[in-house]
């Protein structure tokens, strides 16, 4: 990972992020009567309502990373009989959860997200939370769950006003091309005058801010003329 990736960051407060598109999310839900819960998300095979089950769910993994207790968590997962590492958690999270009633759904999400957030704060951006990949930045993890939040609040068309969507832009880009150098892609990704610029095996794109984001996290259109070795190479964050 370059230094300058990380350092993008650093004027960006990740719990401050977190909370915003847990909001957003929050909202969203609130909102919704029985035809908005059924509606397709932009997840395959997924309705709103699998989109809230998979956050409700995936707690039990945070909570798993806070309570340094990975190893009862996949001990959790063989006695359940989920196979399929974690896509296989992600559909079985959605799966019991599609008998329960809606609010009960959401409410689980609600209180269980709200405690991951304040602990995750409580620890602050240098603390150590102990992962499935090892220890790890408390702060750049919620880097991570910020851009799954933002992510999944497009997914399911969680409004995001105008005055919100540069700053949300903002943060969404540098976390982007903090997660390639993380990774180790093989894209080389370079911001000019308010465009990406990606090279990735003597392919180059250029790509504005918002495809750059929708690339990473894995939802550019099928039909986006993006060669689609440099779409597998910017997809990072899903």
């Amino acid at each position: 990972m370059t230094t300058s990736a990380r350092d993008e960051l650093t004027g960006l407060d990740p719990f401050d992020i977190f909370d915003t598109e847990a909001a957003r999310l929050d909202r969203y839900f609130s909102s919704l009567d029985d035809d908005g819960w059924n509606r397709p998300s932009r997840c395959e095979g997924w309705t709103t309502r699998d989109v809230l089950a998979h956050l409700a769910g995936e707690e039990l993994y945070n909570h798993a990373c806070l309570d340094d207790d990975i190893d009862g968590f996949f001990e959790m997962l063989e006695h359940e009989g989920v196979r399929g590492g974690f896509d296989g958690f992600n559909e079985w999270c959605v799966r019991r959860r599609r008998g329960l009633p809606v609010e009960q759904v959401l409410d689980e999400w609600r209180t269980k997200n709200a405690e991951t957030r304040r602990r995750m704060r409580a620890l602050g951006r240098d603390g150590t939370l102990h992962t499935s990949a090892g220890p790890y930045p408390v702060g750049l993890q919620t880097f991570h769950y910020d851009s799954e939040y933002a992510t999944h609040a497009d997914d399911v068309g969680a409004p995001v006003t105008p005055d919100e969507a540069g700053d949300r832009l903002g943060w969404r880009v540098p976390v982007g091309l903090f997660a390639l150098a993380e990774r180790g892609s093989k894209a080389q990704v370079v911001p000019v005058r308010g465009r990406i610029e990606v090279q990735v095996d003597g392919l180059t794109a250029d790509l504005g801010p918002e495809e750059f984001v929708e690339a990473a996290v894995g939802r550019l259109p099928a039909d986006h003329l993006l060669d689609s070795r440099v779409r597998g190479a910017l997809r990072c964050l899903a």
